[in-house]
Order: structure tokens, then C-alpha cells, then sequence
């Protein structure tokens, strides 16, 4: 007699749609390439092809869903990178400062970290559309007193990919202010490499202001060697949907990043912020602070996450994400991870959504500042915690401005 039993099992759905990717890919223009580009183009078209675009069938997109916003994308236009010269800091576009085997090594170093907020799907996508962007150097020992800044523009009605490599030498100093605020509708999608050498310190300001029919996408790689520092700040208002993904390897001791961001979205728009520190070395900081204000039906998301290796002794990290909800039809999705693998550390995580506090709005309108004033200020003061971590510098005020031209709209 058979006692054996069957078991019914459903069968397993797969969370990627390759089919996804064919218009996109349709905007390739043949080109004539060395065999190194065209390798790296080649594995970029066979991951799209395999895969398609991210779904939020995948862990790191599940509250993210770009596709129905970008399925209809079948040309690609020039993405320019606008900036005046300053002294000590060397500026060349990617397609020429590619001739340097750093650059072409640099390059082809895949993003790691699939399974820990780090796909890299945009990654794949930028090779494939290797043309734009560009390659900031600075050498060893070099304290860059002006900041650099950068207007990056997208044309109306296309798909725009560029990269961005920036690498300091041993010691050196630089200020980036990135400021994006293209019109129209298109989509933008960004790779930006950043090598830090040691004790080299880069503070790194990305303003994102881009039309309300915008889509934006940016993959943030960081690798900081001995002593390095990354003070990094990101202010976004504009765009339908954004992501904003950075992933920070703290390779050698006495690292220190800190990623601060500030979101303020109103009607349907949608930001994303995925943020993965990698603590491989020991004596290491990260911090990441996060505010999110959302109104309307707009939707916010937070994930970070701290993976501590078992060499990372004596790591300090920490994350805190705040969300303000100024009406009943706004979400907001945070989640916060650590995964710790060391004995000797210092780590923690904290999450908050909630509305503006009564209490602080009754005794305001009772010293007789009218409401929506109050309301105003309160906002401000939860955005400008953040932005509080470039206080004192020239561009400062320019930020507060832009979170008084939101709150007046």
C-alpha cells in the first residue's frame, strides 16, 4: 500500500517582467565603440533583456512602482552637465576621461549588494546609454575653498542617462551643490561613482527640483577609504516619482558618512529614498537622518539599512527617519534594518509618521500668529533640522528659501 502523499504546490511567481525593458532598449543608437564599452553596454542589455526594469515584485522596490510612468520611453536625448570652472578641481567629459584605465576600471566595477537595497538595475540601464556625463577629479592634498557648482539639465519628452564619477585624492576638500531643475515631461536616470581617498573629506549637496511630470532615477555608489568623509545632502521637491539609492562602502578605518535628506512632496508625487551603508572595516561612523513632508495624496518611503560586517568592530551607526503627514490622504512607507554581524558596536535605528503636534500650533495662534503662518513655521523649523548640517555655509539660506517657495505654494 502507498501511504505517500502528495503534496500541491503553487507555483513559484516570478517577480521579473523582461518584456518591460523593450521600448526602453529601442532607444540604443548603434554606435562604434572600443570592445570595452561595447562589453559593458552588452552585459547592461543582457540583464534588461533577462530581467527587465525593477517591479515592486522585488524586496528593494516594493513600495515603488516606475514602471507605468516610464513604459512608454523610446528615445534617448543629451543630459547636460552645466558648471563654471574652479581652481583645483579638474572637470572632463566622461566619454573622453574614459581613455584613463582609472576611469575605464571604475566603470566596469559592478555595483554589489543586490540583496541588501542595492539593485542595480539603473546601474545596467546607465552602461547601457554610456555617453553623458562627467569625470571631477582632485588631487592629493588639494582644499578646494569654492564649491562647485553643477546644473544638470534633461530634454523635454525622452529618456536622458548620464554618469558621474567624482574622486578626491588623499586629503583633499570639495564642495558639490548639484542642482537639478529640468522642465517637462521626461525621465532621468543617473549613476554617479564617488572614490574618496584618505582623509579626504566631500560634502555633497543635490538639490532635485525637476518638473512635477518628471521621473527620476539615481544610483549613488561611495566608496571611502582611510579616515575619509562623506557629508552628503539631498533636498527634493520636485518630479512625479523619484528615487534616490545610495550605497556606501566604509572599506578601510575611521570612515565617517553621514546622508541627510529632506523630501517635500504634494499632490500624487512619490520619493523614494534607499540607502544601504556597508561597514566592512573597523572605527567606522555612519548616520543617516532623514525628514519626509508629505500633503495631498503624495507618498514617501524610507529604507535604510546598516549592514555591519563581522571585521567592523567598534562601528557607530545610526539611522532616523521622520515623517510629517499634512493630509489624511498621504502615505508614507519607512523601513529600517540593521544587520549586525560584529560583537563590539554601537547601532541603533528609529522610525516616526505622524501630523504637526497640537500643542506647539494652539500656543503659537495664542501669542496671535495666525494658523497657517504657524503651521508654516513649524514645517520649516522639521525641515531645517536637517538642512542644519550645512549652516554657516554661503548656500544655506538658498536651501531655506526653496522650502519657503514650497510651503507658499
Amino acid at each position: 500500500m502507498n501511504t505517500e502523499r502528495k503534496i500541491s504546490q503553487f507555483p513559484v511567481k516570478s517577480p521579473y517582467f523582461p518584456e518591460t525593458s523593450e521600448n526602453i532598449l529601442r532607444a540604443m543608437a548603434a554606435t562604434d565603440d572600443a570592445d570595452w564599452l561595447s562589453a559593458l553596454r552588452l552585459r547592461g542589455v543582457e540583464y534588461l533583456t533577462a530581467r527587465g526594469l525593477p517591479t515592486p515584485k522585488l524586496e528593494g522596490w516594493k513600495f515603488t512602482n516606475l514602471i507605468p510612468l516610464v513604459k512608454n520611453y523610446t528615445t534617448h536625448a543629451e543630459l547636460n552637465f552645466v558648471m563654471k570652472p574652479v581652481a583645483g578641481v579638474s572637470v572632463e567629459p566622461i566619454a573622453e576621461a574614459a581613455e584613463e584605465q582609472w576611469v575605464r576600471d571604475l566603470l566596469n566595477t559592478d555595483i554589489p549588494g543586490e540583496e541588501h537595497n542595492s539593485d542595480p538595475s539603473m546601474m545596467h540601464l546607465a552602461n547601457v546609454f554610456f555617453r553623458d556625463g562627467i569625470v571631477i577629479d582632485v588631487a592629493a592634498g588639494v582644499e578646494v575653498a569654492e564649491p562647485l557648482m553643477m546644473d544638470v539639465i534633461a530634454g523635454d519628452e525622452a529618456f536622458s542617462s548620464a554618469q558621474s564619477v567624482i574622486r578626491l585624492g588623499a586629503n583633499a576638500r570639495l564642495t558639490i551643490i548639484e542642482d537639478h531643475r529640468s522642465d517637462g515631461r521626461l525621465w532621468k536616470n543617473i549613476l554617479t561613482r564617488i572614490v574618496l581617498g584618505q582623509g579626504a573629506k566631500l560634502t555633497h549637496v543635490r538639490i532635485q527640483e525637476d518638473s512635477n511630470d518628471a521621473v527620476y532615477t539615481q544610483a549613488t555608489n561611495i566608496e571611502l577609504a582611510k579616515d575619509a568623509a562623506y557629508e552628503g545632502l539631498n533636498l527634493a521637491v520636485g518630479g512625479s516619482l523619484s528615487r534616490n539609492q545610495v550605497r556606501v562602502a566604509m572599506n578601510e578605518t575611521g570612515g565617517v558618512c553621514h546622508i541627510n535628506g529632506v523630501n517635500l512632496m504634494r499632490g500624487k508625487q512619490h520619493a523614494d529614498t534607499t540607502i544601504l551603508v556597508e561597514h566592512f572595516a573597523p572605527h567606522c561612523e555612519s548616520n543617516q537622518n532623514m525628514r519626509t513632508i508629505l500633503s495631498d495624496q503624495a507618498h514617501g518611503v524610507f529604507q535604510g539599512k546598516i549592514h555591519v560586517h563581522q571585521a567592523a568592530q567598534k562601528t557607530v551607526g545610526y539611522q532616523l527617519s521622520k515623517a510629517l503627514i499634512l493630509s489624511e490622504g498621504a502615505e508614507m512607507d519607512t523601513k529600517p534594518e540593521l544587520e549586525i554581524y560584529a560583537d563590539d558596536v554601537k547601532c541603533s535605528h528609529g522610525a516616526t509618521t505622524g501630523r504637526l503636534d497640537d500643542e506647539p500650533l494652539f500656543y503659537m495662534q495664542s501669542r496671535g500668529i495666525a494658523r497657517d503662518a504657524a503651521r508654516a513655521l513649524l514645517i520649516k523649523a522639521f525641515a531645517a533640522e536637517v538642512l542644519a548640517v550645512v549652516e554657516g555655509q554661503p548656500f544655506y539660506e538658498s536651501l531655506m528659501e526653496r522650502v519657503g517657495r514650497w510651503l507658499e505654494n
